[in-house]
């Protein structure tokens, strides 16, 4: 592996060591994560008990990302006001007492309301950490750290789907167990290291800029705010429709989320060798075919749906950081913090579009449509990649930074990926 001579100082216990006053708000992030991921699956399934609509659920869903948006674009002036600690107390203490309001007023509109306002805390509190991470990490540990992190989401976003079997969907106990573990999320961070960092800039917005650096990229990552999301929150109510168990709908979602993981890495190596847009053209195609192969072939065989939605996973996870990619191919250096919330920005308005009219088709023609218009969206991504690999030549290996795989939980999370990677050796790479 390029540069592993230059970093050979820093994989030994010393370098490990230096994670260690970072743990806590690891541990926070991992708790943040599980919650975060148990209350996705907990609302649709939950509400389809309720008798809420698909369309009603999948409106949830946009309200959720549409706090989300919110809620990265106005942290940076909460911690400036209050500070980290006090911030992430406030938001967390917010974020407990709607879980808690999601089983006191089971009603659509309230949840709705709701998921809006937990859409805000979360994105608010994942910023705050990764703030906070971003400060306190080193040149010598930051690329340590985002492996860990990048661990810490994987496991817990995937583990907390099995607390729903666990814990059973109906009743209070599930929405008690949510509360609390947003609530322990506090105790980690109190017993943090308590200096102050310095909070981060706010995020500007120009969105014709980030569209002329690289409208491929801005494309990309609405085209997977529109699929990716609609999986996410109404993939669940698809398995319970082809009669899936909730220990099964777990595996379901986490076959999706962890053959993302699996295939992330592998396919950025590649597309640092190559021009990235084939690469970008590649995975989509094959994003494409298991979704078509889903709805042509999956039926309602258990078997089928779980291999095949890891195959859709392993490529539709995976489009979003080679979107990202591509775009800092063509950025200027003191273009990555407005780029970062720019395409989180375009991520966002598709994914609060995407759950909408997921659920609006899979009422109208059955739960396969929601793999039907992933397809038709990545089909759209094609023609338009096939156009800008036309319109304009690719960069130069040489100019290229390396890829990174994102998590889509902050702008602050592309800062610290982008870092990680100028530590490196100048010839990793």
């Amino acid at each position: 592996m390029k540069g592993a001579t230059g970093r050979a100082a820093n994989t030994g216990p010393s370098a490990m060591s230096s994670l260690r006053p970072l743990i806590p708000l690891l541990i926070a992030a991992g708790i943040l994560l599980a919650g975060n991921g148990l209350q996705g699956t907990l609302i649709a399934l939950r509400g389809a008990e309720e008798g809420f609509s698909e369309t009603l659920i999948g409106l949830m869903g946009s309200a959720y990302f549409a706090g989300f948006l919110i809620g990265c674009l106005c942290v940076p002036r909460l911690l400036r006001a209050v500070g980290h600690i006090r911030a992430f107390a406030a938001l967390a203490a917010m974020g407990a007492a709607g879980s808690l309001l999601l089983i006191l007023f089971v009603d659509p509109i309230a949840w709705i309301a709701i998921r809006f306002l937990s859409g805000i805390c979360f994105s608010s509190l994942f910023t705050t950490i990764e703030s906070w991470l971003n400060s306190a990490a080193s040149n010598s540990n930051r690329a340590r750290l985002l492996a860990v992190y990048r661990i810490i989401d994987i496991g817990a976003v995937t583990g907390s789907q099995y607390m729903l079997p666990a814990l059973g969907i109906e009743g209070f106990t599930v929405f008690a167990v949510m509360a609390m573990m947003i609530t322990l999320s506090l105790v980690p961070v109190s017993m943090a290291d308590r200096s102050n960092p310095k909070p981060p800039a706010e995020f500007s917005l120009n969105l014709p800029a980030v569209w002329r650096i690289s409208p491929l990229a801005a494309f990309g990552c609405l085209s997977v705010g529109l699929t990716n999301s609609a999986f996410r929150i109404v993939g669940p109510i698809y398995g319970q429709s082809i009669g899936l168990s909730v220990s099964e709908i777990a595996t379901f979602m986490s076959a999706g989320i962890i053959g993302g993981a699996v295939m992330q890495y592998p396919l950025g190596a590649l597309s640092d060798r190559r021009d990235r847009r084939q690469i970008l053209l590649g995975t989509t195609i094959g994003a494409l075919i298991s979704a078509l192969i889903i709805v042509w072939f999956a039926g309602d065989d258990r078997t089928a749906n779980m291999l095949l939605v890891f195959l859709f996973g392993a490529f539709a996870m995976s489009l979003y950081s080679l979107s990202v990619a591509h775009a800092n191919d063509h950025a200027k250096k003191d273009q990555f913090v407005q780029l970062a919330a720019g395409l989180l920005f375009f991520y966002s308005v598709g994914a609060m579009a995407g759950p909408l009219l997921a659920s609006l088709l899979m009422q109208r023609f059955g739960p396969h449509a929601l793999f039907a218009y992933t397809a038709l969206i990545y089909a759209v991504l094609i023609v338009v990649t096939i156009y800008r690999m036309r319109a304009r030549p690719a960069v130069p290996r040489a100019h290229r930074p390396r890829f990174a795989a994102l998590l889509r939980t902050s702008p602050i999370f592309m800062r610290m990926a982008r870092r990680s990677r100028n530590s490196r050796p100048a010839n990793d790479g």
